[in-house]
């Protein structure tokens, strides 16, 4: 492939709801660019984008994709995000490398939760886009639907550059509101000029005021020559129009076919013409040796640095890391340094990937994107620069997974292939996490959504041939007691020669203090227990703390004092006095109105204004006290409640039923709370049973 310098380089980013087209377009694009002589089609498994093997079974992408292709003298680097919601880490790494974005709309399904996504990502991350309205063969396309949905979303931004021309009823081609032509097509991805439809006339009329109107209000000689009736030229549309796009303030909404890849051409067009090149775009990080900002903006002059903003971990295909250049040029030959691990590494390959295809190349230009085989300790989002010049970027900002299963091996040797397969897995999607509970004696695995596990599950069994099962967590209660008691321990053992003897009196009491497990305290008179035992009972209160009588969970809240006992000279030992507070503990804590405890969360739900009532009803379900309600951006709703930890389990996918997607949610602990007494005997006779199944 030969190599690009950024003014010649897009990177565009493709987003939307799933199941809207993405990867299909990106098909139609590299059939009408020369890639592919045949179209790919996700039923039967051969597209260039999704090409691992869960996402051939599933037919839906899975991770980001980098699809490069050359349109005229220009190289676009394409995207292909999942618009599934549980891969939001996919969505997030591919906008940090993008410069723009194509949001992608299915004509039959219309404006969805993925959509309205989609542009809030643009405008939190500043990006220019346009909209591409594909299935417009589909007997059931509303091309005008579609335009109207977005005009009421976002106003006079949007700005249709097509008009669709059926004749009998079948999409056979458009109106170019720009040039004011007709396009009639013929092959695959291929069009001629004709006719403008009288039934066209109206719409072309009003759709081109609207790209007139934000021609002339980029400066003031072209607003007097507008209001002056002067034509503008066709440079001065064009000049003017790439501004509006890339400034923003003009969205322009394209359309076509993905499957008949009808359309593709205009949209390669329109990103070479429209979207800006990397260059144009600012970037700055920090010099770590002078401290000061580090201005790149995609300067081939500067020394070269690039991030990691994708790692792909394969046992098959090996280890990518995946490259936006910053500034200068990577050459294939180059010795690279890691600030944030403080490593060099000489670099024996650069690649481009196409999907899984490797395409190697000598050099890499600022502002294109590559990957750098096998490097050992990079990991997504470091910086790549020189030990002269270390340079470090921002991280991208990644979403932080709320949703969590307990895992456990199938088959107890394989915990280290499981743990480096995970490991790998982890390398790839920052929203997975693996956290080990020994507290609860249970291994987490955290991700965004259950079907994101679920991949995870399929994937462990079919890339890694190790197997795990995944069930409900067990919640981290708390046990603590209510009321005081005085108990005596004895622990007295004889068998020959030496014996066995230990003897406590401890009173047992809340501390008031339920951020301690426990204080221990001695006020033992006139040596019936010496000082040398002292650290033996507290050792026992300790060890019995971690594993409470109730239904084995730690406890908090305790004041344990030593107030009485005996000894043997001769039998006595720090062992028989710890044996003596275990047997006191066990009884003492039974006797004193035990309780258990229940973790609450603060929750945070943003939900659209309309679903309020049914998040609020699900809330009161779910013993949740909605603490209060505020109004935010877009016609939103932010409601702040304190929820039982144990009431958020499968809180993820019934918030997306009860909003189509729509709804997001946090949560962090806050406290502990006495659990009602139904929860409390719930989760004993839970733990019982469990204890059963278990063997314990």
């Amino acid at each position: 492939m030969n190599v690009y310098t950024s003014e010649k380089i897009r990177n565009v980013v493709l987003l939307g709801h799933g199941g809207c087209g993405k990867t299909t377009l990106v098909e139609a694009m590299a059939y009408t660019t020369g890639i592919t002589k045949r179209q790919g089609k996700i039923e039967e498994g051969n597209t260039i984008s999704d090409y691992d093997k869960e996402e051939v079974k599933r037919l839906f992408s899975i991770s980001t994709t980098v699809v490069p292709v050359i349109w005229e003298d220009t190289k676009i680097n394409i995207l292909d995000t999942p618009g599934y919601f549980d891969f939001v880490g996919e969505v997030e790494e591919a906008i940090s490398a993008a410069d723009a974005a194509v949001i992608v709309i299915s004509a039959k399904a219309g404006v969805e939760v993925g959509t309205t996504k989609a542009w809030d990502y643009c405008e939190k991350y500043n990006l220019p886009r346009m909209f591409f309205v594909t299935d417009m063969d589909d007997d059931n396309a509303s091309y005008r639907q579609v335009v109207e949905d977005l005009t009421e979303n976002y106003g006079k931004k949007i700005a249709p550059f097509h008009i669709p021309i059926r004749e009998n009823e079948k999409f056979v081609g458009f109106v170019n509101v720009v040039k004011m032509a007709g396009r009639r097509f013929t092959a695959m991805g291929k069009y001629e000029e004709c006719e403008v439809p009288d039934y066209s006339q109206e719409n072309l009329t009003k759709f081109r005021e609207t790209l007139l109107d934000a021609v002339a209000e980029t400066s003031e000689e072209l607003m007097e020559k507008y209001f002056a009736g002067e034509e503008f030229t066709p440079e001065e549309i064009s000049l003017a129009l790439r501004n509006n796009v890339t400034d923003g303030t003009l969205v322009p909404v394209l359309m076509g076919s993905g499957l008949n890849a009808q359309g593709a051409t205009m949209l390669l067009q329109a990103i070479e013409k429209y979207f800006p090149s990397p260059n144009k775009k600012e970037i700055t990080g920090s010099n770590l040796k002078t401290k000061e900002v580090f201005v790149a903006n995609y300067d081939e002059k500067l020394p070269m640095t690039a991030k990691v903003f994708k790692t792909i971990a394969d046992p098959f295909i090996g280890k990518f890391s995946l490259i936006k250049v910053c500034s200068g040029v990577l050459k294939s030959d180059s010795t690279i340094y890691n600030a944030d691990k403080d490593t060099e590494e000489k670099i024996s390959r650069l690649y481009i990937l196409r999907g899984k295809e490797q395409i190697e190349v000598t050099e890499l230009h600022a502002g294109d994107i590559g990957a750098i085989g096998k490097l050992s300790d990079t990991v997504t989002g470091d910086t790549l620069s020189s030990k002269t010049q270390p340079v470090e970027y921002e991280r991208a900002e990644i979403s932080k997974p709320y949703t969590y299963q307990r895992f456990k091996t199938r088959n107890k040797g394989d915990d280290d292939k499981v743990s480096q397969a995970l490991g790998k897995l982890m390398d790839e999607d920052l929203t997975l996490k693996v956290v080990n509970d020994k507290e609860n004696r249970q291994t987490l695995l955290y991700g965004i959504g259950d079907q994101q596990l679920e991949v995870v599950v399929s994937k462990l069994q079919t890339k890694y041939k190790v197997d795990i099962d995944i069930m409900k967590p067990r919640v981290p209660f708390r046990e603590t007691l209510r009321k005081k008691v005085r108990i005596q321990g004895k622990y007295k053992k004889q068998s020959g020669g030496h014996g066995q003897y230990g003897d406590v009196h401890i009173e047992f009491e809340p501390s008031g203090n339920m951020e301690e497990p426990y204080e221990f305290a001695e006020k033992v008179f006139g040596g019936s227990v010496p000082k040398n035992y002292f650290p033996a009972v507290e050792k026992g209160i300790a060890e019995c703390i971690l594993k409470g009588p109730v239904a084995g969970y730690p406890v908090v809240g305790l004041k344990a004092t030593l107030v009485d006992g005996s000894y043997h000279p001769v039998d006595s030992s720090e062992m028989a006095f710890k044996m003596a507070t275990i047997q006191a503990f066990k009884q003492g804590f039974m006797e004193a109105s035990p309780v258990l405890l229940e973790p609450i969360a603060s929750l945070r739900v943003i939900i659209p204004d309309k679903y309020t009532g049914d998040i609020m009803g699900d809330l009161n379900k779910r013993r949740g006290r909605v603490l209060g309600m505020n109004p935010i951006h877009g016609g939103k709703q932010e409601v702040l409640a304190d929820i039982p930890l144990s009431e958020l389990y499968g809180y993820s996918t019934d918030l997306r039923s009860m909003t189509g997607g729509a709804g997001e949610f946090s949560y962090e602990f806050n406290r502990y709370e006495q659990a009602p007494s139904d929860i409390q005997q719930k989760v004993i006779e839970e733990n019982e049973k469990e204890l059963i199944a278990s063997g314990e």
